[in-house]
């Protein structure tokens, strides 16, 4: 009997042990140089004396892939004694002082650029700072701060300052004239990320826009200058689900960007606008990688020339031009198949086939304006990707499109970074 019993209580002890948790005893960051290793730990959902759970390091890793300071990261996981374990954060860091460099011409098809600096990892905690000074006919400038996890993993703030002069293209009675435009900002966002894949915004811009006429058609009903100070309330949701690994993402984004706009004019009356963005990433074999982008915008629709979607070269039909339309809605679609055909240590050669396409609702439309041909624009194009895996978001990109629509242009459109 004795025997039975001290049977019994053995393996209930050897069960009791075998079940206990694993336990990290400690978590220790190696490889990075600027990026500190107590902003690693408090990004890192995993630390010390947690239980050593495979999901959550996954988590981590694609946490810390996503920083602008990280070009790879892994974990390793080495026994220590009893149920302890070390684990440890592998960072390739990149480098993350960046000049920004834009080449366009302007809608009089003369030489336009934009050059900017920024560090993305200030102070080692994955702080954006820098600015950028454009010439685009007129002279503009901006100076741009964020910091995500300010406060704590959950909190950070971003303040941004602009003043952007450009000209720009109004449309009203099948006609055009230039105008001036000037926009002149101060802007305050609080960031709020709850969980590894969700993500808020919310805060107010104040700025001053500025229409001054130029030259073209002319109507009484449409002013020739227009100063009127405006306040922005702005909502940005992000869920993001992507994975990254080094030029290659897969994965699901998607960002809803909601802004009321007050106004102290009847000219540019307040408004209520929102736009969705969604981004799907596919690897396709070794070498390739398949991205699309679906964006579905709408805004008040006022008969107004200055309405504000617009058809742009450099933000979603590639060759139609700067600023060729404007509109109270929008729907576009960005597909493009990217194929690594170099690849070294640090740098690959990436070649691209895409297709943009999109339609507009006319300032005061209807929704059929949407299935109008006059409204869709379809461009195929070719591209090319000069990607340095060690720099952040050091992507030379070069694309040609051309319309297959009736009589769109085409074009080459030059910039940094992904189109999307």
């Amino acid at each position: 009997m004795n025997r039975v019993f001290f049977i019994f209580l053995f393996g209930l002890f050897m069960n009791s042990s075998f079940a206990q948790d694993k336990v990290i005893l400690d978590l220790q960051v190696q490889g990075n140089k600027k990026l500190k290793s107590s902003f690693v730990k408090k990004l890192s959902k995993a630390e010390a004396g947690t239980v050593l759970d495979s999901t959550l390091l996954d988590e981590d890793i694609k946490r810390l892939k996503r920083l602008p300071a990280v070009a790879h990261a892994y974990y390793q996981v080495f026994f220590s004694h009893d149920n302890n374990y070390n684990v440890f954060y592998n960072i390739e860091e990149n480098f993350t002082i960046i000049p920004a460099i834009n080449i366009y011409t302007t809608n009089d098809d003369e030489f336009a650029y934009r050059l900017g600096l920024y560090e993305f990892n200030a102070l080692g905690q994955n702080i954006a700072f820098g600015g950028f000074y454009q010439k685009d006919i007129f002279s503009s400038y901006g100076v741009n701060f964020r910091a995500p996890f300010l406060f704590n993993r959950e909190l950070g703030l971003a303040i941004n300052h602009q003043d952007l002069n450009t000209q720009e293209p109004v449309f009203f009675d099948n006609t055009t004239s230039d105008y001036k435009y000037r926009n002149k900002s101060f802007e305050v966002l609080a960031l709020y990320q709850p969980n590894f894949k969700n993500r808020f915004e919310f805060g107010v811009n104040y700025f001053l826009e500025e229409y001054n006429y130029l030259r073209g058609a002319t109507n009484p009903s449409v002013p020739q200058e227009l100063s009127v100070k405006k306040l922005l309330y702005k909502g940005i949701y992000e869920f993001n689900n992507l994975d990254y690994n080094y030029q290659y993402v897969s994965g699901f984004k998607s960002m809803l960007n909601l802004q009321y706009v007050t106004s102290t004019s009847d000219d540019l009356p307040e408004f209520v606008i929102g736009w969705n963005d969604f981004h799907y990433y596919k690897r396709v074999g070794d070498k390739g990688n398949w991205a699309s982008r679906l964006r579905v915008g709408f805004s008040s629709n006022d008969d107004t020339p200055f309405a504000p979607f617009s058809v742009d070269n450099n933000v979603n039909l590639r060759g139609v031009g700067n600023t060729i339309d404007r509109g109270t809605g929008a729907v576009v679609i960005n597909t493009e198949y990217r194929h690594t055909v170099y690849e070294k240590s640090w740098f690959v050669l990436q070649g691209n086939a895409f297709i943009d396409a999109g339609s507009w609702r006319n300032p005061g439309g209807e929704l059929s304006d949407f299935t109008n041909s006059n409204n869709i624009r379809v461009f195929p194009g070719l591209g090319l990707r000069f990607i340095h895996k060690r720099i952040f978001n050091a992507i030379f990109r070069i694309d040609y499109g051309f319309g297959i629509t009736s009589g769109e242009p085409q074009g080459l459109v030059f910039g940094i970074g992904q189109y999307f």
